[in-house]
């Protein structure tokens, strides 16, 4: 398998599975992280997947970089398997009505479409969850039907609300928290996208999939209650049964 080993400093390296974003390329990376927690290798502190590579942050008073290359080429010749049908599917409820959707009108226009059929584009297929990035718990996914026109604002919010679901052409994102951001607030969710009071402190994770769910103002109220008061469980299932 052809691969790349890049130094990150004195204690990290990252390895390039590819020169792409595509789901196979990124299933090489999940691959390999799941391999090296299956199979750890001592001195391994942590591993971040990106679109194409996975970060590696290791104790090199544990672990050479030698030693670690010879391990991640052995990881690579045997890595197990994903199955596609048995990912995870989460749902996100989100609202698109007035101030929770304030560039939705735009959109439509920018789409040469209705409103509803912004909507029905966006909420009528899953989104792939290739990596978490730009802030803690922060999706980048993407849809692989019916991509949206538009690209990015021509200018960038200095802030836009945590909770805001922002989109550009076939790429829908969650936002965590307050922050800038140049894409298109499309909706908003009641879930919080990352919560560290909880022991998984993020909503979804690389590899999963996202499935919106439109609500009303008043379902979006009732959701963000129960939220706030920690009763509301996320529906997830495997991939497999939502296209059954």
């Amino acid at each position: 398998m052809d691969f790349k080993i890049l130094l990150c400093g004195d204690s990290a390296v990252s390895v390039v599975m590819g020169d792409s974003i595509s789901l196979d390329v990124n299933r090489l990376v999940l691959r390999l992280q799941k391999s090296l927690e299956e199979r750890p290798v001592k001195g391994v502190i942590e591993m971040i997947p990106s679109y194409a590579s996975l970060m590696i942050q290791y104790d090199p008073m544990e672990l050479s970089y030698e030693k670690l290359c010879e391990e991640i080429q052995a990881h690579t010749e045997d890595m197990p398997e994903i199955e596609e049908q048995d990912a995870l599917v989460k749902e996100v409820p989100i609202c698109y009505e007035g101030e929770l959707g304030p560039d939705l009108e735009e959109c439509a226009r920018l789409q040469g479409c209705s409103t509803e059929e912004v909507i029905r584009m966006h909420a009528s297929h899953l989104y792939y969850v290739y990596m978490l990035g730009f802030a803690p718990g922060h999706p980048y996914s993407a849809r692989f039907e019916e991509p949206f026109k538009f690209k990015r604002r021509p200018e960038p919010r200095l802030k836009i609300p945590g909770r805001s679901v922002v989109v550009q052409q076939n790429l829908s994102d969650l936002i965590p928290f307050d922050q800038p951001c140049g894409w298109n607030i499309i909706g908003t969710t009641p879930l919080n996208i990352t919560d560290f009071s909880r022991e998984n402190s993020f909503l979804v994770s690389a590899g999963e999939w996202v499935k919106y769910i439109p609500v009303s103002r008043a379902e979006y109220d009732t959701i963000r209650s129960d939220v706030e008061a920690g009763t509301y469980q996320v529906k997830s299932y495997r991939k497999e049964d939502a296209e059954s």
